[in-house]
This record gives C-alpha cells, sequence and structure tokens, in this order.
C-alpha cells in the first residue's frame, strides 16, 4: 500500500536542501567551483534563509577568489544565528583575505570564545596578528593586545560593522599597499600565471562598448570585470603581507631554504594536510599514509615557536595515519596510531581531538569483532558529542554493538535515539540504517509487530533513495518478521 503521506512537504522540502547541499560540498572537494556554486544557488532559492547554505556557498566563494560575496554569505548565515561558529570562520577568513586583518582578528577571537577547540580559529588568530604586523608593525601599537581581557573587540565590532566595509570598498582607499607591489614585476612575481589573466581583463575594460554591456541577469560586464580585477589585486597584496620577503632576496635564497616564519609553517601545514586528505579520499591510502609520515617526522622535528600549533598537528599527523592504516587493514598499526592520538590530546585538553581519536579506536575495534572494546571508547565519546551526524552515527554504531553482543533491549534504546537524531538532521540515510537497527531489535524481543512497524519504514526510505541493495535486505527482514506474526 502506498504512503503517500508519510512524509510532510516540509520534510521533502528539507531533504531536497540537504541533498543540493551535499552534492555542492562534493562538487567543491573536487574543485568544480561552478557547478558547485549551482548546487548551492538551487538549494538557497527553496530555503533562503539555510545557514549551511550560505556557509558552504561562502567556502565556494573563498576559492573562486570572490571574497565580498564570500563575507555577504557568511553575514547571511549570522543573521539566522549570530554564534554559529562556522559562519564566524567564514567571516573572519574572508575579511582576512580582503585585507581587513583587524576585523579578522576580532570575528577570530569570538569564534574561539564560542568554540575554542576549534583549530580554525586559533590559526586564523595567528594569521591575523602576523599580518597586521607586517602591515603597521606590532599589534600592540594597534592597540589591538591579546592578552587578558578581551572585551572591547565587541564594543569595535559593534562601532564599526565590517559589512558597511565591504559596501564602501569601492568609494574609500585601500590599506596602505606595500612598497613591492608599488612595482609591475613585482606584482607579475606574485601573481603568477594569473598575471596573465589580469592583463586580459584589464584590457578588455578598456573596450567602451563591451564594458557598457548587460547580462541576461542584468548584472553590468564593467561591473564583473572589475570585480575579478580587484580579487586578483586583493590575492597579490595578501601574499605580499604573508611573504613580505623581497624578490630580490628571493633570488639569493638556495631553492630549498623555507622560511622560518610560523606563518609559512602554518601554510605549508594547511596544504600538507589537504594533500594527505585528498589522497585517501580518492582511494590512495598508501600515498596518504607515505605523505603524513613524511609530514610528522617535519613537524616533530619544530619547535613550539616555529609551530604553536604543533601538537594539534601532531594529534592530526596520528589520527590520519591511523585512517591510513585502516584502510589498508593494518588494524595493530592503526589503534597505535589512534591510540597516541588520544594520549596526546586528552594531556594537552584537546577536546575535538580526543573525541576524534575515541571515535576511531571504537571503529578499529568494531572492524575486528570487539564489540566490547569498541562500547569502552564509543561511550566514553558521547558526552563530547552534542548535535550533528557524528552523534546519528555514534548512536547507531553503539546499538549495532549492543546488539551483536545479545543486548536487544539496549540496542533498542540507542537505535531510538538514533532515530531521533537522524530526523532532526532530516537525513534519510541514518534514518534508513537507525530503523533497520530497531528492527532486528525488536525482532530480536519477541516484538515482531513493532518489528514489521520499523522494517516498513526502512523500506520506504529504501525506495526514497533508490537503494536498491537495501530493498532486498529490507524485504528479506520484513518477512521474516511477518512470518512471526502469523504464528
Amino acid at each position: 500500500m502506498a504512503r503517500k503521506n508519510e512524509y510532510s512537504e516540509e520534510e521533502i522540502l528539507k531533504n531536497k536542501v540537504s541533498s543540493l547541499r551535499a552534492d555542492g560540498e562534493w562538487k567543491l572537494r573536487k574543485g568544480n567551483y561552478k557547478q558547485a556554486l549551482s548546487s548551492f544557488d538551487a538549494a538557497l532559492d527553496l530555503a533562503p534563509t539555510d545557514k549551511k547554505c550560505f556557509v558552504a556557498r561562502s567556502k565556494c566563494y573563498m576559492r573562486m577568489g570572490q571574497f565580498k560575496n564570500a563575507l555577504m554569505d557568511a553575514e547571511a548565515s549570522l543573521k539566522e544565528d549570530a554564534s554559529y561558529p562556522e559562519a564566524l570562520s567564514q567571516k573572519a577568513d574572508a575579511l582576512y583575505y580582503m585585507g581587513e586583518f583587524e576585523f579578522a582578528l576580532v570575528f577570530n577571537h569570538r569564534g574561539q570564545k564560542i568554540r575554542p577547540q576549534m583549530e580554525g580559529f586559533k590559526i586564523g588568530i595567528q594569521k591575523a596578528e602576523e599580518a597586521i604586523t607586517n602591515s603597521v608593525g606590532n599589534p600592540s601599537s594597534a592597540k589591538l593586545e591579546v592578552k587578558g581581557d578581551l572585551s572591547f573587540l565587541k564594543e569595535e565590532e559593534e562601532r564599526v560593522q565590517p559589512i558597511a566595509v565591504v559596501q564602501n570598498l569601492t568609494k574609500k582607499a585601500k590599506r596602505q599597499t606595500p612598497e613591492a607591489l608599488k612595482n609591475e614585476k613585482t606584482t607579475k612575481q606574485l601573481l603568477g600565471e594569473f598575471y596573465l589573466h589580469k592583463k586580459f581583463l584589464e584590457k578588455l575594460l578598456q573596450d567602451e562598448d563591451l564594458a557598457k554591456g548587460v547580462t541576461k541577469s542584468g548584472e553590468r560586464v564593467e561591473d564583473i570585470i572589475q570585480s575579478s580585477i580587484t580579487s586578483l589585486d586583493n590575492c597579490a597584496d595578501l601574499w605580499s603581507q604573508e611573504k613580505p620577503v623581497s624578490l630580490k632576496d628571493r633570488k639569493r635564497q638556495p631553492k630549498q631554504q623555507k622560511s622560518d616564519a610560523p606563518s609559512d609553517k602554518v601554510q605549508f601545514l594547511l596544504r600538507s594536510l589537504e594533500e594527505i586528505d585528498g589522497e585517501l579520499t580518492s582511494g590512495n591510502a598508501k600515498g596518504s599514509l607515505k605523505k603524513a609520515e613524511e609530514i610528522m617526522k617535519t613537524v616533530q622535528g619544530w619547535s613550539k615557536k616555529d609551530c604553536p600549533v604543533k601538537e594539534e598537528m601532531i594529534c592530526f599527523l596520528h589520527s590520519c595515519i591511523g585512517n591510513a592504516s585502516f584502510d589498508l587493514g593494518d588494524m595493530d598499526k592503526a589503534l597505535q596510531q589512534h591510540h597516541k592520538d588520544l594520549e596526546l590530546a586528552k594531556q594537552c585538553t584537546f577536546l575535538e581531538a580526543t573525541s576524534r581519536a575515541l571515535g576511531n579506536i571504537g571503529r578499529t575495534h568494531a572492524e575486528t569483532g570487539q564489540f566490547a572494546k569498541a562500547l569502552e571508547f564509543w561511550e566514553e565519546k558521547i558526552p563530547l558529542v552534542h548535535e550533528g551526524l557524528e552523534k546519528v552515527w555514534l548512536l547507531h554504531d553503539i546499538g549495532c554493538c549492543q546488539l551483536e553482543l545479545g543486548r536487544a533491549e539496549k540496542a533498542r534504546d540507542y537505535g531510538l535515539r538514533s532515530v531521533a537524531a537522524a530526523e532532526e538532521m532530516f537525513d534519510d540515510t541514518w534514518q534508513l540504517r537507525a530503523r533497520v537497527l530497531l528492527g532486528h531489535a525488536e525482532l530480536n524481543l519477541g516484538n515482531f509487530e513493532s518489528s514489521a512497524s520499523h522494517f516498513e519504514k526502512a523500506l520506504s526510505l529504501a525506495k526514497l533513495l533508490n537503494d536498491d541493495t537495501a530493498l532486498s535486505a529490507i524485504q528479506q527482514a520484513l518477512d521474516e518478521a511477518k512470518e512471526h506474526l502469523q504464528h
């Protein structure tokens, strides 16, 4: 019998938005920025106030160098939730890349107060402070002392809103450009291959007939070209701040020599972590493992002064090595690395890293059939997880372990909690998995009618997701529950 009214229009809409956002995030990770932007635009057409979509699109704009648009989307997200950490991080990053280093510092500090375990805020504060130092000298001379009471930062934010700064970018003079940018040759070297794009855009701007044109969407061609040139200028300005060494001096330095500046090390780490994650995501676990072990040796040789986030990075690299080892089937090495991650995370009171390590250790034990061991670590992780899909899968997997150990009542309890969390997220995939868990738990308890009900709901979700593999397995389980009912 068809269940046409099982999902409300609101639920269907949220599912569509969630799917479009996930599609955009996947395309963003693959580097297909225009396609990702189309997905995010479509999601926001359906849900114009979705804060997660705004943050996702902001990230896309950042990758495209459209920092003004990235800031506006971060602002839009904060209108819905003024304390949303991901939006604060995006806003701080956009301001930083636009050269508004003081405001970037303000919002990184605000984000750190709300979510102190987010490493992005620590890195953001460090980068903003260094950029301010490069621009105007020591941050303390600009009355931006970062120690002690930071309440004045909120007052500064309330006096001048960064969105106003964005709106007036074309009306006011930019911050004083470093001396190197005044030299065309220096600009060319800073932009690299993008310099040719900048010169091409400048030539287009000289074509008055073209510049006066208007696109189908109503945008002036002149504005689009000028926006692109401004983005390239911002990039050159930023890179000159991060690499203040003159080009003449750089030529004299051996190619293998690297700057000892912490900002250079942070950028090196960020690039390396992206490469490690990219290799693992693409299925090259060996490549990911090799890269992670190489970076580990490098980071271990740095001092705390060289890299203020050294311990966090070592924790994360242990996790990366553990995950790559897991994918390669080396469970002993995976456990060893995740335990090192956990030990250092607890020692340094890194809550996010502690939660991550507990989850990975539990996953490794579960993979090898050591369900009681997995429960030990996963149950310790529960207080560290408050919301989101992480909470959904954790409750679900704990329930599965309980079921494997013959504890059907506990499995049902965790299944119910997992269903509730999945429904809050409007995530059909995890609702399906949680319903299947509940169906099996009730079947083991002899509650055949309840078991059949859960399997029927799971079956509807499998049809909605077009999951043929799940359909077959769920139908078989449902038939078993109905057979018990008949007897």
